[in-house]
């Protein structure tokens, strides 16, 4: 009868503020329109399900629906909206706390990222491109497909970076492989991968046994912080890893990269930012539903705090560029491709799994879109490289070989 009680409030809180396209249905039979045409239907099967409903947030509801405590029926858009909606109309949107400081030690990130990244090399490659790559697409026209945005993406990295015939270059997080495969393929440099999950470091030794490439090309299953090989390389490129390096461990992060960067060399960190100059948490439980289910432990900094650490390191920025809207439309497409192969990803992984990666994707989507995080590409050379000789005067280069 409590739960109940404060559902009641709680709903009649929801209908005095918005039209939600949501319709309730409890376990007696009774129930709740939010509007005149929902497009989301979510069954309460109990009473004690109700405790989800009650100041509901994105971290509350997200549990409830990954748990199986409800059922939902609705693509996987629209429920996030619907999710975002309830939450919106009772809690605040930006978030009401500091981040705090997790220990990001060796075996704590491992233990992270093989949460993330090892759930099955077939599960991922069920919903990326082609060469299954795990970050921001790069779209150049409206009709682009999913496989020649992540190419272009590529490119755009090692482009920017001015790659060179015999450079040799270093990924920072390599994922399945794709970007030191390119450099070595197509630009000539002789690259170095590096990753924590076994499941990437397997697969992309296998993709450069089958490329052809061992002489020019390897991957290393190692931590950024026990890469001993000072000022070994001329371009570094670090692509969707300083999310999980933590707001405490950036200057660390940092002085690393400036450590194994040549004096005339030139880094790309190709990460996401959170919206919140404080660098808190995405707000209205977002971000504490991605720590428990997705990214344990991942911590996004404002940009701000970013170019900050990067300065205190010694690198100078260069140039700065946001992909908001590219990740907004990558996060889209991955969403559409697991929701269309649904039979196969939860015979991989799980319907557990799969509940968790279906509300996230299309979250994320949705994130993205809202301005809730961006993502930038920042350029940097050494600071002490005063005349950067390197660097030319416009930003044409970038785009050069366009078709």
């Amino acid at each position: 009868m409590f739960f109940e009680k404060r559902f009641l409030k709680t709903m009649d809180q929801i209908r005095a503020k918005a039209t939600v396209p949501l319709r309730i249905e409890l376990w007696n039979g009774r129930q709740f329109d939010f509007s005149s045409d929902p497009s989301v239907t979510v069954t309460i099967p109990s009473s004690s399900a109700l405790r989800y409903f009650i100041a509901p947030n994105l971290n509350k509801l997200g549990e409830a629906f990954v748990e199986g405590h409800i059922r939902v029926d609705g693509s996987p858009k629209n429920v996030f909206k619907v999710a975002e909606g309830l939450a919106r109309n009772v809690t605040a949107r930006l978030p009401s706390a500091v981040q705090w400081a997790r220990n990001h030690s060796r075996d704590r990130d491992r233990k992270a990222i093989e949460y993330h990244y090892d759930v099955a090399n077939e599960f991922y490659s069920l919903f990326l491109d082609r060469d299954m790559v795990y970050s921001c697409a790069y779209f150049q026209n409206e009709t682009d497909t999913l496989d020649a945005a992540q190419s272009q993406k590529l490119d755009h990295i090692l482009n920017k970076l001015m790659l060179k015939p015999g450079e040799k270059f270093l990924d920072i997080g390599c994922g399945w492989g794709a970007l030191i495969i390119r450099a070595a393929q197509k630009y000539g440099a002789i690259a170095t991968g590096i990753t924590l999950s076994k499941n990437q470091f397997d697969l992309a030794q296998e993709k450069i046994q089958r490329a052809g490439l061992a002489d020019r090309c390897r991957v290393l299953l190692c931590d950024y912080r026990d890469l001993n090989e000072p000022q070994a390389y001329d371009k570094i490129a670090s692509v969707g890893m300083f999310e999980h390096v933590g707001l405490k461990n950036l200057p660390t992060y940092f002085r690393a990269v400036h450590g194994l960067l040549k004096d005339e060399g030139l880094v790309l960190n190709h990460g996401i930012t959170t919206s919140d100059v404080e660098s808190r948490w995405i707000g209205m439980g977002a971000g504490e539903f991605i720590d428990r289910y997705v990214f344990p432990d991942g911590e996004l900094p404002h940009v701000s705090l970013a170019l900050k650490e990067m300065a205190g390191a010694g690198l100078e920025v260069v140039d700065v560029e946001s992909l908001r809207r590219h990740y907004a439309r990558t996060c889209e497409a991955w969403s559409n491709n697991l929701e269309a192969r649904r039979d196969e990803a939860m015979a991989i992984a799980g319907e557990r799994r799969y509940r968790i990666w279906q509300i996230y994707l299309a979250g994320c989507a949705h994130g993205f879109a809202n301005g809730w995080m961006n993502l930038y590409q920042i350029l940097c050379s050494k600071a002490e490289n005063n005349e950067l000789r390197q660097q030319p005067l416009t930003r044409d280069y970038m785009y050069a070989g366009r078709s």
